[in-house]
């Protein structure tokens, strides 16, 4: 009896290690970020544009032209010549500043800060509000806790951006935090990936460990708007292995940031967006469990990314961040809330 209980805590030791093995060997495997992403550097920055007029343009093909103006290494004053949209249709229709898709010709980001990336995203505050730029740090900081999870992420970098609004009679300016994502197919570029574009995922198809990374990070900062199956806020890349792995974005409408406009869908359990539930897949019991150790071995690693951001946040903010993230991992140290509320809760693969 002594033999096949050795036998079992054997095997056991040995999953969990392929599965640690995996995730840490994974980023050896990437290509470099190109030199805009490599910095966590506050990159300062102006830009000018009208709301109303790219608002304005519903089609995802008509392009605005500007001038991205930053600091370069040097601290001097460079620019570059950008094609902007609006992007996301809920910020575009109830947010102030509406979020930007940037296109930036060969020509134009060769032998600059932006060479190697094509496309970008930028995000501003949603809301012309009090602590609008509080909900953009918060959003920011998601970001830069999956890249403690996982090796495949957005890479992010942060702005002190002064935009000024182009009116007709009169423009108006504003002091905002915001902050640049890479490209999904620059991602997949790195990683020799590729993005599944209009794919449904069939949660057996990920790799389990990963997948389930991601689900558990998802509960971790209270957000339920998503679906790695339908690719709403992640994106799934296939590795050169053919394993798919999640990739989430977009967490304005999570419980850490708790945005004054986030909701939850009315199919779910819960009734804001501060309640945690767990939307992830079932995995067998040696992932979920390789998933709670893996995140308390994480945890100072978390909070480390909470302590890089809090220089910009309000005081009361950041305690608020922290307790949150409290809750969670006092949750991950207890097994029996772990089982009830995550391993056992699970939604199962049909």
């Amino acid at each position: 009896m002594m033999k096949v209980a050795l036998k079992k805590i054997n095997l056991k030791s040995y999953w969990l290690f392929l599965l640690f093995a995996f995730i840490n060997s994974a980023s050896a495997q990437q290509l470099e970020k190109t030199s805009l992403f490599k910095s966590d550097e506050i990159l300062e920055a102006r830009l000018d544009f009208s709301i109303k007029d790219l608002k304005k343009s519903k089609s995802d093909t008509i392009y605005h032209t500007t001038w991205f103006y930053y600091k370069n290494e040097f601290q001097q004053w460079d620019s570059i010549s950008i094609d902007i949209r609006a992007r996301g249709k809920f910020r575009r229709e109830n947010c102030f500043f509406t979020p930007i898709k940037i296109e930036i010709k060969k020509k134009d980001r060769e032998g600059t800060l932006f060479e190697g990336n094509k496309n970008l995203k930028l995000v501003m505050p949603c809301l012309n509000s009090k602590g609008n730029n509080d909900l953009v740090i918060k959003e920011y900081l998601c970001y830069k806790m999956y890249e403690e999870i996982s090796p495949y992420t957005f890479s992010t970098r942060l702005i002190d951006l002064t935009f000024t609004d182009n009116r007709n009679r009169k423009s108006k300016m504003y002091h905002l935090k915001a902050f640049i994502i890479e490209d999904d197919k620059q991602v997949a570029k790195r990683s020799n990936g590729k993005i599944l574009e209009g794919f449904q995922v069939n949660p057996l198809f990920m790799q389990d460990s990963l997948a389930a990374m991601q689900d558990v990070f998802q509960y971790m900062i209270g957000n339920t708007d998503w679906s790695s199956v339908m690719q709403h806020n992640v994106k799934v890349m296939l590795l050169p292995s053919r394993l798919k792995v999640p990739i989430p974005y977009d967490f304005d409408m999570t419980g850490l940031v708790n945005a004054p406009y986030a909701e939850v869908k009315e199919s779910m359990p819960i009734k804001n967006v501060r309640e945690r539930h767990f939307r992830g897949y079932c995995r067998n019991k040696e992932v979920f469990e390789y998933v709670r150790l893996k995140y308390l071995e994480l945890e100072p690693s978390l909070y480390f990314a909470l302590r890089g951001v809090e220089n910009h946040l309000d005081p009361k903010e950041t305690l608020e961040v922290e307790n949150y993230l409290k809750d969670f991992f006092l949750l991950m140290k207890n097994k029996k809330r772990y089982d009830e509320n995550i391993s056992q809760a699970c939604r199962k693969i049909e």
